[in-house]
């Protein structure tokens, strides 16, 4: 065998390495991130077992599995940022106790989640008031809102569209997202949230900010935000919403 020679280059991320940790059910978060990041922000993934259903038994679970999904991101990544890409795990496992098992596994510089991301992007905004839209059940939707309220934020209305199975999530229609944000934004809150990183939200952004007149957040998109921020790398141009382009 000949031995050949080589030299070594650079990470493969030119403007940003990113770490995501998915749900194993989640079919939506990843392909948004393709889509909110440039080619030169390289995005490692790696899948937690989560159930085919979601409740605060099977999100308790979660806790218990994930220092072992972050742990199978690369070892040798600088990671800017990871991300648990779960708004309502975070909210029962807390950010805090997210944040400690992720960085553990991971020596990442920054953590977050769904959740912290919105509270971070709602202030970002100024915006004192926040109508939540969530696809789940009430005993997984409810804590939530708390936590919303908790971290300071009025949420005069709370909707969710009473699912439990993931995989339906994933196919709730577009229409049904615009029209449960209209019927939130009649509450007079000052944005809206659309929870839930398996609901397809992205394309809904740009259609409704417009026409109700305030900010529209998803999970997905400021996860994207609060990680880009935090490892100070871009995000692609085409990235949706007010959020993206008061804080560029």
């Amino acid at each position: 065998m000949t031995r050949l020679r080589y030299e070594l280059m650079g990470p493969i991320g030119t403007r940003g390495t990113l770490g995501l940790i998915v749900l194993q059910v989640d079919e939506t978060v990843e392909q948004d991130f393709r889509r909110l990041f440039p080619p030169e922000v390289a995005l490692h993934v790696s899948r937690i077992p989560s159930g085919a259903d979601l409740n605060p038994d099977t999100i308790a679970q979660m806790e218990h599995a994930l220092p072992q999904a972050a742990g199978l991101l690369p070892p040798d990544a600088e990671f800017g940022a990871v991300g648990y890409a779960c708004t309502s795990g975070t909210t029962l496992i807390g950010a805090a106790r997210v944040a400690e098992l992720v960085r553990a596994a991971t020596g990442a510089r920054a953590v977050t989640d769904p959740l912290s991301a919105a509270f971070a992007a709602l202030r970002a905004l100024e915006a004192r008031s926040v109508a939540i839209v969530s696809p789940y059940i009430e005993s997984v939707a409810e804590p939530i809102r708390r936590a919303f309220e908790a971290a300071g934020f009025a949420v005069p209305a709370a909707l969710s569209f009473g699912e439990e199975v993931e995989a339906r999530v994933a196919r709730i229609d577009a229409a049904s997202v615009r029209t449960a944000a209209r019927q939130a934004a009649a509450s007079g809150a000052e944005a809206i949230f659309l929870s839930c990183t398996n609901l397809r939200t992205l394309d809904v952004i740009a259609q409704l900010e417009p026409e109700l007149g305030r900010p529209v957040l998803s999970s997905n998109q400021v996860l994207a935000w609060h990680m880009a921020r935090l490892a100070g790398a871009p995000l692609s141009e085409a990235a949706p919403g007010r959020l993206v382009h008061r804080t560029r």
